[in-house]
C-alpha cells in the first residue's frame, strides 16, 4: 500500500478494527478513514455507497460486524445473520463499484464444520455441518468470503479474506451477556477479587480447547497479507497452539490474582470440542504470531482495568 493510500477501516472501533487502525498509524499511514455506527450506518445500501463515493477509497479493511459469544449467538440468531450480511454486502459491492484496490474481509474460524479434523486446514471450509450455536453467524462469513471470490471471478478485483482465531486484547467486549469466553473471564475473575467471592463460574465443562490470538498480532498479519496475499482462496491467521478452558481459566485465576474456586456449570454448551487453526500457509508466506498467550493476557487485564474503571 502507498503511504499517501486512502485506506478505509470498517468497524475501527471494535477489538479487531482498532488494532488494525494502531498498526496502520505505527508504519506511518495518515491518509486514513473512519467512520461510528451512528456517523454511517453499514446495513443501509444508500449511506454506504455515498460514502465510498464521496471518499475515493483506495484499500479497505472490512472489520466490522455483529460479534458475540456463545449467549449472544443463541439468543439473536437473526439479528447476527441479517446485520452481518447487510455490511458486508455493502461494503463489498460499493468497494467494487468504486474502484476499490485492494479489500480484505475479515471471517472466522467458526466458518469450518463443528466435528473437522483438527488443526482446520483451509480446505476444510463446507466439508461438513456447522456448530448450532454460530451457525447463523457462520453463515453469514461463509456469504462474504463466496462473495469476494465470486467478484474477483466476475470483475476481477482483488479482494481477499482472513480467517483469524480466537481473538482478544485492548477493545475487548466485557459485557458477560455478549462476550467471548476470555474477557468474560477476566471480568468475572476481577470482580470475584474485589467482592472477595469464593467461586467463579465458567460456562461448560472447561474441557474444550481453543486458541487465542492477540489483536496486535492479527493486525499485523493484516497489514502483511494486504503486501503478500492476492490468491481468492481464504487463509488461517493464528498461533497453532491451543488450550483447553479449563486451563485457560486458571491462567486468567493466576494473572488476576483471584484466590477462590473454580466451578464448572455443565448444563451450558460447551460449543465445538476443539477450535484449532493451521497455520503452515500464513508461516509458509514469513509471518508467524510473536505475542505469548500469558504476555497478552497480562496486557489484556491491564487494557480491561483501565476500560472497566472509566465505565464503571
Amino acid at each position: 500500500m502507498e503511504n499517501n493510500a486512502r485506506i478505509y477501516v470498517a468497524g475501527h472501533r471494535g477489538l479487531v478494527g482498532s488494532a488494525i487502525l494502531r498498526a496502520l498509524e505505527k508504519k506511518g499511514y495518515r491518509n486514513l478513514i473512519y467512520r461510528s455506527s451512528s456517523e454511517l450506518d453499514l446495513r443501509e445500501r444508500d449511506q454506504v455507497q455515498s460514502f465510498f463515493e464521496e471518499q475515493e477509497i483506495d484499500y479497505v479493511f472490512l472489520a466490522a460486524a455483529k460479534v458475540g459469544g456463545i449467549a449472544a449467538n443463541n439468543d439473536f440468531p437473526a439479528d447476527f445473520i441479517r446485520d452481518n450480511l447487510l455490511i458486508q454486502t455493502n461494503v463489498i459491492d460499493s468497494a467494487y463499484r468504486t474502484g476499490v484496490k485492494n479489500l480484505m474481509f475479515l471471517g472466522s474460524t467458526c466458518i469450518y464444520p463443528k466435528f473437522a479434523p483438527q488443526p482446520l486446514k483451509e480446505e476444510y471450509l463446507l466439508t461438513g455441518d456447522l456448530e448450532p450455536t454460530n451457525k447463523p453467524y457462520a453463515i453469514a462469513k461463509i456469504a462474504g468470503i463466496n462473495m469476494c471470490q465470486s467478484y474477483n471471478r466476475q470483475y476481477g478485483t482483488k479482494f481477499i479474506s482472513v480467517m483469524p482465531t480466537n481473538m482478544y486484547g485492548p477493545n475487548d467486549n466485557f459485557d458477560l451477556k455478549t462476550s467471548h469466553v476470555l474477557p468474560a473471564l477476566i471480568r468475572k475473575f476481577h470482580e470475584a477479587k474485589e467482592a472477595n467471592a469464593q467461586s467463579v463460574e465458567v460456562w461448560g465443562t472447561g474441557q474444550p480447547k481453543r486458541e487465542f490470538l492477540h489483536s496486535d498480532d492479527l493486525a499485523e498479519a493484516c497489514l502483511f497479507l494486504m503486501e503478500h496475499y492476492e490468491d481468492s482462496e481464504i487463509i488461517n491467521v493464528g498461533v497453532g497452539e491451543d488450550i483447553a478452558i479449563r486451563d485457560l481459566a486458571e491462567l486468567i485465576k493466576s494473572i488476576v490474582g483471584y484466590q477462590g474456586e473454580i466451578s464448572f456449570n455443565s448444563s451450558i454448551p460447551d460449543g465445538t470440542p476443539r477450535k484449532l487453526v493451521d497455520v503452515s500457509k500464513i508461516n509458509a508466506l514469513g509471518w508467524q504470531a510473536r505475542i505469548s498467550l500469558e504476555e497478552g493476557l497480562k496486557s489484556a487485564y491491564v487494557a480491561f482495568q483501565k476500560e472497566y474503571l472509566i465505565n464503571k
